[in-house]
């Protein structure tokens, strides 16, 4: 019989395996290039679920026709501002916290008995770029109390920036002021799947079953000489709890729940429960289970094919 060879699976661009250090992952904030207030707002996943919408796309061949399509639904709770930052060539040169902070942030972080008032904003004058880190008021939702902290970079010229910032230094944000886009990149770690071995981590194919010390491992892991193992070889080890980004997702609909609005199943979502603030549906799926928080973006790079679809929401099934 010819020898059955196969390369394992297992992209090496995403290396090492392991568990990410924390549940929203850092952006590289300058290669998204938006006029937008904001450029991300912190999400969590509620499930999955299918829609039907009418189709609006030109040239489509099921044009103006009902059509059901899968769907993620994320709660998008309104966010504040915790702290500003004031970068000077790449490093935080002053940081700023804003006033009447949430008492669920002690959970979440120290908070410094004596902290800089918002009014010492404008005497502020080195410097080059102006972020904020922005806190969620998850504990609207109903599935938590400790919120998560992002930091988020915003759009425009610097007086732009700071004008949004003196606007909005102690006030709410909500998800339908600042994602007013057809396209958004989310980011956050898939679903943990703890120690597994190298077949499901990697796909490798089963051994003969008269194969001896097992069949579920490499035939070989490498050559007597040199006595050495490379990191290319599949072993077991973590498997989930990785953080990705899934680029282009396209915005089906914005919404917030009211009695007119039903969003929520009867016995709400699975494993998540009702819906009781701002929600965004999304075609397709999302990394990560239900609860999951993860960072909507600004689109990095949008292609043409995502943004010449238009949907026109219509109900879920």
């Amino acid at each position: 019989m010819p020898k059955h060879s196969k390369p394992r699976a297992g992209s090496l661009q995403f290396w090492p395996h392991k568990k990410a250090r924390k549940f929203l992952p850092s952006v590289n904030w300058k290669a998204i290039k938006s006029d937008s207030s904001l450029l991300g707002f912190i999400a969590y996943k509620a499930g999955m679920s299918s829609c039907i919408v009418k189709n609006l796309t030109e040239n489509a061949l099921n044009k103006d026709k009902r059509i059901p399509i899968p769907v993620t639904i994320l709660e998008v709770p309104p966010m504040k501002i915790f702290s500003v930052r004031f970068y000077k060539e790449g490093k935080v040169t002053e940081e700023i916290l804003a006033e009447n902070l949430e008492k669920e942030l002690k959970r979440k972080v120290k908070l410094p008995k004596k902290k800089k008032t918002s009014e010492k904003i404008d005497n502020i004058k080195d410097y080059d770029d102006v972020r904020i880190i922005v806190y969620s008021l998850v504990k609207k939702t109903g599935i938590k109390k400790k919120p998560d902290l992002a930091e988020v970079a915003l759009g425009g010229n610097l007086e732009e920036k700071i004008k949004f910032i003196k606007e909005n230094l102690n006030k709410e944000i909500s998800a339908s002021e600042i994602l007013k886009t057809d396209l958004v990149d989310v980011r956050g770690l898939t679903k943990g799947k703890g120690i597994q071995g190298p077949v499901k981590r990697f796909g490798i194919k089963l051994k003969q079953y008269k194969s001896e010390k097992g069949r579920r491992r490499p035939g070989s892991i490498g050559p007597w000489h040199p006595a050495h193992v490379t990191f290319r070889v599949p072993m077991a080890g973590q498997l989930g709890l990785f953080s990705r980004i899934k680029y282009n997702n396209k915005v089906i609909s914005i919404g917030k729940v009211t009695e007119d609005e039903k969003i929520n199943p009867k016995s709400g979502w699975k494993n998540y429960g009702k819906i009781k603030t701002e929600y965004i549906i999304v075609e397709g799926s999302v990394q990560g289970p239900a609860k999951r928080q993860l960072l909507l973006t600004l689109p990095l790079r949008p292609t043409k094919k995502q943004l010449k679809k238009k949907y026109e929401f219509l109900k879920l099934r």
